[in-house]
């Protein structure tokens, strides 16, 4: 079965749920802001654009409204969801306290080989530092793949998840606080700071590093 999705290719299904199928391509929409926070989600025109029943939409919307994607509203629907400057605030304080602290195990505990694999993502980082767009979006990716990678190394599942359904909501801010002059040059600079703590075995630097970075995140997000 293939999903048609307006100015977008066909998209084969895998194995896994249908539900959980449209609920990552919502996702990609959300995050791409092609479905701008506060808008209302049309379940009749993407079912029929979709080619599925509102059942399996209706559980994608389920699944994101429990990552906080979406907001569920009674008798209107489903909106994607605005993020207020308390839900930043929130959400930065959550991820400076958990990501800090594994910034802080993997310089006491990453292998040098492990550290090698930060260092690389962190060298493409530094090349992805240009005006271009196209080179904006991959900072971004490249960005995550280097806290994944830190959290992977920390090696602590229930400190994963947790993260990862809290950088979900940040998404929704995301290219807003990066896109702010400066602000991609400062996230680099703050990265090396924690990449040169984990290179010294420095726990409490890198701890700080890290807090400092999500210090200046929430600041340049609100």
């Amino acid at each position: 079965m293939k999903l048609t999705i307006p100015a977008m290719a066909a998209v084969s299904l895998s194995p896994r749920a249908l539900y959980e199928e449209v609920a990552e391509l919502l996702r990609q929409r959300i995050f791409s802001r092609e479905l701008e926070p506060g808008s209302w989600i049309d379940e009749l025109k993407i079912a029929e654009a979709y080619g599925i029943s509102r059942t399996p939409l209706r559980e994608a919307l389920k699944v994101l409204a429990a990552e906080g994607l979406v907001t569920m509203k009674v008798r209107r629907g489903a909106y994607v969801t605005e993020v207020s400057e308390q839900d930043l605030a929130d959400v930065y304080h959550l991820l400076s306290l958990l990501e800090s602290d594994a910034a802080g195990i993997v310089a006491r505990t990453a292998t040098p080989l492990q550290i090698q694999g930060l260092q690389a993502l962190h060298d493409e980082l530094e090349s992805a530092v240009t005006p271009s767009r196209e080179e904006r979006d991959r900072f971004f990716e490249i960005n995550e793949r280097f806290h994944m990678l830190l959290l992977e190394i920390a090696n602590n599942r229930w400190r994963d998840q947790m993260v990862a359904d809290l950088r979900k909501v940040m998404k929704l801010n995301r290219h807003h606080s990066l896109l702010k002059t400066g602000r991609i040059k400062d996230s680099l600079q703050e990265h090396r700071a924690v990449m040169d703590a984990i290179t010294a075995r420095d726990s409490a630097a890198a701890e700080a590093a890290m807090k400092q970075h999500f210090r200046n995140g929430l600041e340049a997000a609100t």
